[in-house]
């Protein structure tokens, strides 16, 4: 829920969060919206307007003054939900993977490098979380802006069937290279504050994806040892792992973590 420590704030010299006011469980402070601008330059980048409160749209207006161009980092709407119509307001486009998100003829894809009045952003695809997630790296800041990939807090849901855990660990694979190749020193995140050593955090959520699925792997054998005379069900399986593996976590969060078990459970049989 919402803590009084994490409210945005400027970063770099070229970074604005602007937190959105919807906090819960799962967007923790809220939604992180980013404004990046080139110094000196006119024109901003606005990425992941979020949620339409106006109030939200107008903070963003303030800290923006005039903006080029939005880009999404995912579809999942506390990202998205505002986007075409904020970028309407000021005749510029929404960039994204998916085509359904985009306002425009303009599309992102990994390897593409947007410019804007100086401002270099960089796009790393970092699909899992959702087939359609992506990251933008600013060199000039040595940091990387990664939706829900990476958070400022706790870790992410893979959300299945949608989010890929393969493809996950491949992108905090690709995120750790640009972190130990000294591309990358601090996470700009969807959620919660900003990491200052990325590296030392993408040790840990891969590490953390590592014992969760040895975790499942012991839950599994655990489940299957019980006789079922009628078989387990293939929708009870995953509630079954998530008491097992989950006990350490609100259960207010079990359905979120049973969707990351459906994707570390197809992780392993496939």
């Amino acid at each position: 829920m919402s803590s009084p420590g994490w409210t945005g704030g400027a970063f770099g010299e070229r970074a604005q969060c602007v937190l959105a006011p919807n906090a819960n469980m799962m967007t923790l402070d809220g939604t992180n919206t980013w404004v990046l601008r080139e110094p000196g330059a006119r024109r901003s980048v606005v990425i992941d307007p979020g949620p339409p409160d106006p109030a939200h749209l107008a903070a963003i207006e303030a800290v923006a003054g005039e903006v080029g161009t939005v880009l999404l980092t995912h579809h999942h709407v506390d990202h998205s939900e505002a986007a075409k119509d904020f970028a309407s307001r000021w005749g510029c486009g929404v960039r994204a993977l998916d085509p359904a998100y985009r306002l425009g003829s303009e599309g992102l894809g990994d390897g593409d490098v947007v410019e804007l009045d100086g401002l270099e952003i960089r796009v790393v695809g970092t699909p899992g979380h959702t087939a359609d997630s992506l990251s933008f790296l600013v060199p000039a800041e040595q940091a990387v802006l990664t939706g829900d990939t990476v958070l400022g807090r706790g870790t992410t849901v893979v959300a299945h069937p949608d989010g890929v855990l393969g493809a996950y660990l491949d992108s905090l694979d690709r995120l750790h290279a640009l972190a130990e190749a000294h591309e990358v020193a601090a996470i700009w995140p969807g959620h919660g504050p900003v990491i200052t050593d990325a590296l030392a955090a993408l040790d840990y959520y891969i590490a953390h994806r590592g014992q969760r699925l040895d975790q499942v792997r012991e839950a599994l054998r655990t489940v299957e040892a019980v006789p079922h005379p009628e078989g387990i069900a293939v929708d009870d399986l995953p509630r079954q792992i998530v008491e097992i593996v989950y006990q350490d976590v609100d259960p207010i969060l079990w359905g979120a973590a049973e969707l990351s078990v459906r994707a570390q459970l197809a992780y392993l049989r496939a």
